[in-house]
């Protein structure tokens, strides 16, 4: 199912909504400003948060965490340096681990693991510049399925590679 995420590029604590393929506001994104770290909060369309994402300090690689209730669901950290291609992993706490590989900036990627695509992001189906989709592959049954927690990993990517020129 694709799901359609609409940025607002000058907004200060960096809040957008998420919508499903009817144009139905299902989650928003609530960003933080004016935090230590950076921190955003999943919430779907009645404002009860879904997820809590946050940057972790003090931690060796750039990394976020996904959080429900308090309980770490996923960390998202960058690889070290590959000369090859830009990488990123997302371990799970239920176990297994997503590789997130492609144009980070571009918003071109894919999330996937060993079972197949959890999810494909592209910018390429829109012309706007503030707009792209997450195609979440909701036939999975594992957290892959997790629509919420796909785009919580997709907010971490952005969070992790945009704007600081160092992806």
């Amino acid at each position: 199912m694709r799901f359609l995420v609409r940025e607002r590029i000058f907004d200060v604590g960096e809040d957008y909504w998420v919508e499903d393929e009817e144009g139905n506001r299902v989650f928003h994104v609530d960003g933080k400003a004016l935090r230590l770290r950076e921190t955003f909060e999943l919430r779907d369309a009645d404002g009860d948060e879904v997820y809590r994402i946050r940057e972790r300090l003090l931690a060796v690689r750039d990394t976020m965490t996904v959080s429900r209730g308090g309980d770490t669901v996923a960390t998202v950290r960058k690889r070290m340096f590959n000369p090859v291609r830009d990488k990123l992993v997302v371990e799970l706490a239920s176990g297994g681990e997503w590789e997130v590989v492609g144009d980070f900036l571009g918003k071109e990627y894919t999330i996937g693991d060993e079972h197949g695509p959890v999810a494909i992001v592209s910018r390429r189906w829109f012309r706007l510049r503030d707009t792209y989709a997450v195609d979440v592959n909701t036939h999975r049954s594992d957290a892959g399925g997790d629509v919420a927690l796909v785009l919580s990993v997709a907010v971490c990517v952005d969070a992790l590679t945009g704007g600081d020129g160092e992806d």
